[in-house]
């Protein structure tokens, strides 16, 4: 090749690399936070030609076609489950405060269901117990077991829930399992295997395969962790079905909730849902939505979210719960990348002579996640924020207190992953006392916590500062 004609490419591949940064200039800031598109062109300035190839694969948080296809088909294929729902919970509306209505109604326009009375709540934060909890109700089940994970595997706790569910199938007992594809992509093959011989119907959420007809995007998945059994005992929060420390080094450390009356029937939706837009089977018997029973005083609802809905529901919340604040906020994540609305909330709750603690996990899995949390740190602190680290274990929990009133339990973590691309699920409810019996909960966690104060996190060495600070210009890609 001569000269000339390497100088020719060589002009044409870096005006290619500018029409790209200004092409993309316009593109990417429309219909997106301003923080993912700083992210996003950033990434673009340095590295173009590798910027637009990733953004073509996953640059939007929208599922494939066909998946937005049968979403929109989901109102006209839950006509009569909606009405059910509807039905069975009319009569436990409750009449709360103006304050919790607001919020209640928030949830409701974000998630589509209702604040229903008559609930029991039960907090599970012992590992082995929840899992314990989860298999007596298995073995009492009468009618179907439905459950939705994003992990599934065949371990020890794995065959624990696997055997309870033989044991279900041998009684009559129809049992259905969704599993997230790529959450599970380790065990996946041979749990599938497992319980479809023993007779349980389970799929794969968003399978993901370059030869694949139907190839969801790797970045989009079900996070979503739901236990239904007879339509009158869900459970819902942050584990998974795995042992406690499948990660080499690392034990977590969870919560979940076992919640009996009306708001059950909300979690069954969510999984005939899901269930429809994997199977287009549309769960509508009217045993899977029983007549509820009154088995407690919580007021509950349940609140879905994820890239089918138009707006970013738990994120909103979140900062709306924040901003609604008078007493005290305390927000337990493993991960925490949030956006400039709740940095804002957070720091004028503080203002307004709120006390707000972060209980994050000292002990981490993901590096660059963590790199890019602890770069918040300083401007959190110096708002007057109190950080915890929770030194123990992995503190995997998800769950949000606001006062005394309202509890918010979930798959949802703080971070742009579970505003915008993951599909979660939150319970919230507005109870004292299921509010103080999370507080003991958290007040665990203080006492198990390195607290951060503002004048040793300043004096770290300048080196971990600056590739904190390069983890945070990417943060809202992660």
């Amino acid at each position: 090749m001569s000269r000339f004609d390497v100088l020719s490419w060589t002009t044409l591949y870096l005006a290619s690399e500018w029409i790209i940064r200004l092409v993309m200039l316009i593109v990417v800031p429309f219909r997106r936070s301003p923080e993912a598109a700083k992210g996003w062109l950033l990434f673009v300035f340095f590295l173009p030609w590798p910027a637009l190839l990733l953004y073509h694969v996953i640059g939007r948080p929208n599922y494939p076609r066909w998946r937005r296809e049968r979403f929109a088909r989901l109102p006209k294929a839950f006509a009569g489950v909606t009405a059910r729902i509807a039905a069975a919970t009319e009569r436990q509306e409750p009449d709360l405060p103006e304050n919790l209505r607001q919020a209640a109604v928030l949830i409701r326009n974000l998630g589509r269901f209702s604040n229903v009375d008559g609930n029991g709540i039960e907090l599970l934060s012992d590992y082995d117990g929840s899992i314990g909890r989860l298999v007596e109700d298995i073995d009492g089940a009468a009618r179907h077991v439905h459950l939705l994970f994003y992990i599934f595997a065949d371990d020890r706790t794995g065959w624990r829930v696997i055997d309870a569910l033989a044991r279900a199938v041998e009684r009559g007992v129809t049992c259905r399992v969704l599993i997230d594809a790529l959450g599970s992509r380790a065990w996946a093959p041979r749990v599938t295997e497992a319980l479809r011989k023993r007779g349980v119907e389970v799929h794969l959420v968003l399978p993901v395969g370059l030869l694949r007809r139907r190839s969801a995007r790797a970045d989009l998945r079900n996070h979503r962790k739901i236990a239904v059994i007879d339509g009158v005992v869900g459970y819902v929060g942050s584990q998974n079905i795995v042992d406690a420390d499948f990660k080499p080094g690392i034990t977590n450390r969870e919560l979940v909730v076992r919640v009996t009356g009306p708001v059950v029937l909300e979690l069954q939706g969510v999984f005939a849902a899901d269930w429809f837009l994997e199977t287009q089977e549309a769960l509508d018997a009217p045993d899977l939505f029983p007549a509820p029973m009154r088995t407690g005083n919580a007021v509950a609802q349940v609140l879905p979210s994820g890239p089918d809905y138009p707006e970013a529901g738990i994120g909103l919340l979140i900062e709306a719960l924040v901003h609604g604040a008078r007493r005290r906020v305390v927000v337990t994540t493993p991960y925490f990348i949030p956006n400039e609305a709740l940095l804002r909330a957070m720091a004028t709750a503080v203002l307004r002579g709120v006390e707000v603690h972060l209980v994050l996990s000292k002990p981490v899995d993901q590096i660059l996640v963590s790199l890019a949390q602890r770069s918040y740190y300083t401007e959190l602190l110096a708002a007057g924020v109190r950080i915890h680290l929770y030194k123990d274990r992995l503190l995997h929990a998800k769950h949000l207190s606001i006062d005394r009133r309202i509890s918010l339990i979930g798959s949802s973590n703080v971070d742009m992953r579970s505003f915008t691309l993951n599909s979660e699920v939150s319970l919230i409810v507005f109870d004292r006392t299921v509010t103080a019996a999370l507080h003991a909960e958290q007040e665990e966690y203080f006492a198990a916590s390195e607290e951060l104060s503002l004048e040793t996190w300043r004096a770290r060495p300048l080196a971990s500062k600056i590739v904190e600070n390069i983890a945070r210009l990417v943060s809202p890609l992660l």
